[in-house]
């Protein structure tokens, strides 16, 4: 069965993380529970892209902080904060600080639902299009540095020929360097090398 997505619930009270998970995964998400932010933090690396759900207030790193941090490594996953009666003042900060929407607890299952698919609905696009850079970046770095420079000779618009006068080697070996690059850069033609190129930023001034 697929999933509407993955949601990763953060709160250091065991009963609300209980709750969140029988709500969440009834309504057909992939739910993950951590007991502290930093329990979150230290497993995001290896996390598939989905929507947090945190408290704002918890011991330790609470919900600001959890923010901050995320805005800081430019984090595509969307946030949305769960507060207390009459902490508006901690939610305009979180809202502030990057957080898609905040909920007052005890809030309605529907709205957080509803919140929660928007969210994802919303970043996606963003979270697909960094990943497939981050892709490609990784291609470009699995480039030898003579390879890398044939890459470079190629998408600055040079023959095999001149790219072989710069570099004081044979054609031919250009020519073995550069079906290396298209096999590297997962390139079926020079223009999808050269449109690879610049989703890696490597053409930018």
């Amino acid at each position: 069965m697929t999933t509407k997505g993955h949601v990763y619930v953060i709160d250091d009270d065991e009963a609300m993380r209980d709750s969140l998970n029988f709500l969440l995964d009834s309504f057909g998400f992939e739910v993950r529970l951590f007991e502290t932010a930093q329990g979150f933090l230290d497993a995001l690396p290896g996390l598939s892209f989905g929507c947090v759900v945190s408290d704002v207030r918890m011991p330790g790193l609470d919900g600001i902080e959890l923010l901050k941090r995320m805005k800081d490594t430019q984090s595509p996953f969307p946030i949305l904060i769960m507060t207390g009666h009459g902490d508006v003042p901690l939610a305009v900060e979180a809202m502030k600080l990057g957080a898609v929407d905040f909920l007052e607890k005890p809030f309605d299952d529907d709205r957080l639902t509803a919140m929660i698919e928007a969210a994802i609905r919303q970043a996606e696009p963003a979270a697909k299009s960094e990943a497939i850079v981050q892709d490609i970046t990784a291609r470009v770095a699995s480039l030898s540095p003579r390879e890398r420079q044939v890459m470079e000779g190629l998408i600055a618009g040079l023959s095999n020929k001149l790219i072989a006068r710069e570099y004081d080697i044979s054609p031919r070996t250009i020519e073995v360097y550069r079906a290396n690059v298209m096999t590297k850069m997962q390139a079926g033609s020079l223009s999808e090398l050269v449109r690879l190129a610049m989703r890696a930023g490597m053409l930018n001034d």
